[in-house]
């Protein structure tokens, strides 16, 4: 990473101070980047727990050190991007991910900031899938709640890395109220039906976003964080 991308994105030199604690952001197995939309805490928990070395991230310079990024995230999508954008996450975020080829996963919120827009707030995302997020509607009202809270089966679509070892009769925690409903066919890993079918997972090359939480989901969702982590890079 050249000095002179690093101060167009309004990042310091690491200087001699600062060395140590790149040094580690970079030698940490994964980092979950905090962006101030809650749900970080128990993804840490659950990485650590599964015996990988995790550290939080907030600025564009530990953005650019990570080998491995999670994007978590419970909230509002206009305001985690205006944070985002804000505080020039998105540039750090866009070269490392699409320059870079870092393996990021982003759950619930996380994945929907990945999306071409979002109806919440009506603002663009990061753009790293052609695919727009919008609310629930639903008709039976009586049968199925919004927000869609709850155990509901995850059918892939494709088999990538991700979900290795995971077979279509497992359940994954869902808590949302909006969701993408289109997305081009090769980037859908998965689908899961909400009275209609929604896209509960999506890929491509380094790229991978789920709209369940898998931090909540037990064995098997421990089962695909582990996936995420031994995902080579």
């Amino acid at each position: 990473m050249s000095n002179n991308f690093q101060e167009s994105l309004g990042c310091k030199r690491i200087g001699r101070f600062n060395r140590e604690k790149y040094i580690f952001a970079f030698m940490t197995d994964v980092s979950i980047l905090d962006y101030k939309m809650g749900n970080i805490s128990s993804v840490k928990r659950k990485v650590e727990k599964l015996g990988f070395s995790c550290n939080l991230i907030s600025s564009s310079n530990e953005v650019l050190n990570a080998r491995r990024i999670i994007l978590p995230g419970v909230g509002h999508f206009k305001k985690a991007m205006l944070h985002i954008k804000n505080n020039g996450l998105d540039k750090s975020l866009n070269h490392v991910v699409l320059e870079q080829k870092v393996p990021i996963l982003g759950i619930c919120l996380g994945m929907q900031l990945m999306c071409s827009n979002s109806e919440e707030g009506n603002v663009e995302g990061l753009g790293w899938f052609n695919a727009k997020v919008t609310r629930f509607k639903i008709n039976d009202q009586l049968r199925f709640r919004t927000p869609h809270i709850g155990w509901k089966n995850v059918r892939f679509n494709n088999s990538n890395d991700l979900n290795k070892s995971i077979s279509e009769d497992n359940e994954f925690y869902f808590i949302h109220e909006y969701c993408v409903k289109e997305a081009k066919k090769e980037c859908v890993l998965s689908q899961t039906i909400h009275e209609t079918p929604f896209i509960s997972g999506l890929y491509r090359d380094n790229i991978y976003g789920v709209q369940f939480h898998p931090e909540k989901s037990h064995k098997i969702g421990e089962k695909l964080i582990k996936n995420f982590l031994e995902i080579k890079c």
